[in-house]
């Protein structure tokens, strides 16, 4: 938002609360020690201070504060967490406390919300969505199913990069990861390519998933004074209604053709991850509704296809940024893969570089920098410092990534930190958190390793690639474009070349 707007806003906000809130630190309404933090302005509080990458300037902010630091952003008091130790307190010892959602105004757009297994607080909506994943979508022996989808789906990613190398064109990264991804989930749930079937083309879902992900992730001045929530002065709300609107109404008619193919004599069911939920409501079990479903597809759509195919983009941007890391992980591949032979699956356990390299990614550009923001429902004690009820908790995994008291070199990218070593990211490992941990961790972690390891190493041995126009890897852009996910600021474009 540009300052001039920000100026209107602020100002009609002080005509909304002078001379009834008082923001001083130590309000009378405040008990127990509260955790440190920059003293916050009248009315404002801390919200100038965020800038336009708010996780590099809480980071920032955290390094004169300390690891658990307070926040007052217009109305909503912020909790920001910026090490693995406090993580670990929040996440794991204290996750139940912790485990409901601040829920940013424009998630409200179409009350996603209040069926989303993203945005519910735990409950049993919530766990019944939560039991329908790792029930019937990501559990092990569904996705052992799927690897020849899989390979399929990396295999007509391959043959698009081969008729970019035959003409001697780039490719953009992103949105080849993006096409797959999305081809890869449109046939899991409705057994074809979504392209192929609908109005919306791969590029257009990409923006439609790029636009919810930068609407959702940009400050927005309703969420720090809710008392202009009726007007949304910046148009957030009014325009995510719009973006969900196009999605949810593709899944509805993708629901009704299902629905009417099932009446038809003869109908032999995909057992597709549609014809299961389908099937569910049918068995009167209420576990799901038909809200519900579309729901829960626009959660898996716009969370599996965006951060999945940002981290591809950025691991190839790193590789090809620092040339010594492409050589020695396509020497891994050719050892152990063999000069013409498919990465598969099964191969990924005897590629500690790649998986190296993966981890690296994950923690120098965690695909949500802040994790799904967090809410505290109760006063609670948290090491000593009193976390006040309804205040906004946001776990700062990019800061966590780069904590020198952590790592060595901690803005490099160097896999080999972590050969030989046993930190992993599944929600065990507190310095390396990208999908969350407890409770609340996401659902679809054993999809996307699969799949980042399987598209990242089938890239690297199926070809070689450099950069565009002459772009030499110092050159290269490496800034970030801030969102709920931190994409490339400028989209990665190589040009493959055969082996």
């Amino acid at each position: 938002m540009d300052l001039y707007t920000w100026i209107l806003c602020l100002l009609f906000a002080w005509t909304l609360v002078q001379g009834l809130f008082s923001f001083s630190r130590g309000s009378k309404a405040s008990r127990g020690k509260l955790p440190p933090g920059p003293v916050p302005l009248p009315i404002v509080g801390n919200l100038f201070e965020l800038g336009d990458n708010p996780h590099k300037s809480l980071a920032q902010l955290a390094k004169t504060h300390g690891p658990i630091m307070r926040l007052k952003l217009g109305r909503l008091t912020t909790i920001v967490i910026s090490s693995a130790a406090m993580a670990r307190e929040v996440l794991q010892k204290h996750d139940l406390s912790f485990s409901s959602r601040s829920i940013p105004d424009a998630i409200r757009a179409h009350k996603q919300n209040q069926v989303s297994i993203v945005w519910l607080p735990v409950s049993p909506p919530w766990r019944n969505l939560r039991k329908i994943c790792n029930s019937y979508i990501f559990t092990t022996q569904k996705l052992d199913a799927n690897q020849g989808l899989r390979r399929r789906k990396v295999q007509d990613l391959l043959n698009d990069v081969q008729q970019s190398c035959r003409a001697g064109v780039p490719i953009d990264i992103g949105r080849g990861a993006f096409k797959t991804m999305l081809d890869l989930l449109s046939n899991t749930i409705f057994s074809m390519d979504l392209a192929d079937r609908s109005t919306v083309r791969t590029g257009e879902f990409k923006e439609l998933v790029s636009n919810i992900m930068t609407e959702a992730g940009k400050p927005n001045v309703v969420d720090y004074f809710p008392m202009l929530r009726k007007i949304d002065p910046q148009g957030i709300r009014r325009r995510m209604t719009a973006h969900f609107g196009k999605i949810i109404e593709l899944f509805n008619d993708m629901i009704n053709q299902r629905l009417q193919l099932r009446k038809e004599l003869g109908f032999v069911t995909s057992n597709d991850v549609l014809d299961t939920l389908l099937s569910i409501i049918e068995d009167n079990s209420g576990e799901i509704d038909r809200t519900s479903i579309e729901r829960l597809f626009l959660d898996l759509y716009v969370a599996g296809t965006d951060t999945t195919s940002s981290t591809l983009e950025w691991a190839m941007a790193e590789i090809l940024h620092n040339p010594e890391i492409l050589k020695k992980v396509k020497a891994e591949l050719h050892q152990t893969i063999g000069k013409g032979n498919p990465v598969q699956e099964s191969d990924i356990t005897r590629l500690p570089y790649l998986q190296a390299i993966v981890k690296e990614t994950f923690r120098l550009h965690p695909p949500v920098p802040f994790l799904i923001p967090r809410r505290v429902e109760a006063e609670e004690e948290l090491c000593g410092f009193t976390i006040s009820k309804g205040a906004q908790v946001l776990v700062n995994v990019w800061a966590i990534g780069r904590d020198p008291s952590t790592w060595d070199n901690a803005n490099s990218f160097v896999p080999e930190r972590f050969l030989g070593s046993d930190i992993d990211f599944k929600g065990r490992d507190f310095e390396l958190i990208p999908f969350g941990a407890g409770r609340r961790i996401c659902p679809g972690l054993p999809l996307a390793i699969r799949m980042l390891h399987l598209v990242l190493g089938s890239l690297l041995h199926s070809f070689d690639w450099k950069l565009e126009d002459g772009v030499t890897p110092e050159d290269m852009n490496m800034e970030e474009k801030f969102g709920i996910t931190l994409e490339k600021a400028k989209p990665l474009r190589a040009v493959p070349i055969y082996v």
